[in-house]
């Protein structure tokens, strides 16, 4: 298989320049949403919760909120992209070139991933004012940051193939993506549930990104980290290669 690395570079920096050009709403719009969010819980039960497992409230809150923001806005940016191309019209500017559905694919997926590890950083800067962050483990902090990302995009281009509508987008962010973050031991340690909804919670692949980053920074985990990395690899690897043949077959997308 020959692969067009120029084409996919060029609608790589199509993308990325994108969501930098309007950082406002993007990078900062978000950073400034988890602040509130970690202000709220930390008046309102901060006083009460000194600690949860072992880490201090805020560290445990702030470094779960980091992670929520990386991975929403990774796929708003994929998801955004292709629905706006479809009710726009400007869908065939990515059919025309000499793109196939790997470089699609690429450009699509690297420019979210890179969006949610731009929010990230600037999160992690902002939140690091008022809240004291350590890194447990750089190493892991990549990993996750880069596969959590990774598949919240490829997510996004699903969702990006099959809505017709911004409204269709809308419902999935709103139905599926949000639930499964706020679900996911953002806001609480899964190891205080019913051993019942522990097993449940285990099932959510939000549950293992969220909680190998916490661990990332503050070396406390709930999972298994060995079982989360497999399954978040196993899950990217399979929805890559699903969104690979829908775009080679131009599923609801030429037609």
């Amino acid at each position: 298989m020959s692969i067009n690395w120029f084409g996919a570079y060029t609608l790589l920096k199509k993308e990325t320049w994108r969501f930098l050009k309007v950082y406002h709403q993007t990078l900062f719009s978000p950073t400034v949403n988890i602040i509130l969010f970690l202000a709220v819980f930390s008046l309102s039960v901060g006083h009460q919760i000194e600690n949860i497992q072992g880490v201090p409230f805020t560290v445990f809150m702030a470094s779960g909120l980091i992670m929520m923001a990386a991975m929403q806005n990774a796929f708003a940016n994929s998801s955004s992209s292709f629905v706006m191309g479809k009710v726009m019209g400007h869908i065939v500017d990515y059919l025309i070139p000499p793109l196939g559905a790997f470089e699609l694919l690429f450009a699509f997926t690297v420019g979210a991933i890179l969006r949610g590890i731009s929010v990230a950083i600037v999160a992690f800067a902002a939140i690091s004012i008022f809240v004291s962050l350590p890194i447990f483990s750089f190493s892991n902090v990549i990993f996750y940051l880069i596969f959590s990302c990774m598949f919240l995009a490829l997510l996004g281009v699903l969702c990006g193939i099959i809505s017709e509508t911004f409204d269709h987008m809308s419902a999935m962010t709103s139905y599926v993506i949000t639930p499964l973050t706020f679900l996911s031991g953002t806001f609480y340690s899964t190891n205080v549930l019913p051993e019942f909804w522990q097993k449940v919670s285990h099932l959510n692949p939000f549950f293992y990104m969220i909680d190998g980053f916490r661990f990332s920074i503050t070396g406390h985990h709930d999972g298994n980290l060995l079982t989360g990395k497999i399954f978040i690899a196993t899950i990217n690897l399979i929805l890559g290669i699903a969104l690979y043949f829908m775009i080679k077959r131009g599923y609801r997308i030429k037609n």
